[in-house]
């Protein structure tokens, strides 16, 4: 019995020593279950192709030009590009805001035409730079071909043609390249016409409300 009872104070002061760290250890486990049960399962998300920084509407997307984003699953868009591949080297339809998704309807391309079946991208030069920087994508212009010296009136040579890409102006430091570039959809015979029109006609713009 006298073996038996040493052996339990010795037990006791063992405990007593050691409580301190037996309540840190308690307490580390009570705050760990906590945090979990706050935090709660993680939530799934997708590795977003993105620009990396600001791109100019008319650019050609390099491959610095992109990086990847976890976004929320429920928060990816549609037509969203998953390949670098897919990406560089095509042109830029618009402005595109650094983080933002790489999608179909961002870029110039075939799939842009998909909306006007029948109808090719045409690049058209407008005299008035000004003209040109009060458009948007998606907005609907006429375009006028006139006379540079004036002796005849101006023609109609593509009406109702969706812009579908504002290329950035470039400097050539050439003084034969003016006015501003649009890029519009129209049939392939429009295209035709608007080229012709411009080499020997001042083309201008009216834009549909």
């Amino acid at each position: 019995m006298d073996r038996l009872a040493r052996l339990g104070r010795r037990l006791r002061r063992a405990v007593l020593r050691r409580r301190r760290l037996l309540a840190a250890l308690a307490a580390g486990v009570a705050v760990a279950a906590g945090l979990q049960t706050v935090s709660g399962p993680a939530v799934p998300t997708t590795s977003v192709l993105t620009a990396a920084r600001d791109i100019p509407g008319g650019s050609v997307v390099r491959l610095g030009d992109l990086t990847r984003v976890a976004f929320h699953h429920d928060s990816v868009p549609s037509g969203l590009l998953h390949t670098a591949t897919e990406v560089v080297g095509r042109t830029t339809a618009g402005p595109v805001r650094s983080g933002e998704p790489l999608t179909d309807v961002r870029l110039l391309s075939g799939s842009m035409l998909a909306a006007y079946p029948g109808r090719v991208a045409a690049p058209v030069r407008i005299g008035d730079p000004g003209a040109v920087a009060l458009l948007r994508i998606g907005d609907r212009v006429d375009v006028l071909a006139a006379d540079p010296s004036g002796e005849a009136g101006a023609d109609v040579v593509a009406t109702d043609a969706p812009v579908i890409a504002l290329p950035r102006r470039v400097d050539t430091g050439s003084s034969m390249v003016s006015g501003g570039l649009v890029i519009l959809a129209v049939p392939e015979s429009t295209a035709i016409s608007l080229a012709a029109a411009g080499v020997s006609g001042f083309l201008s713009i009216t834009i549909h409300s």
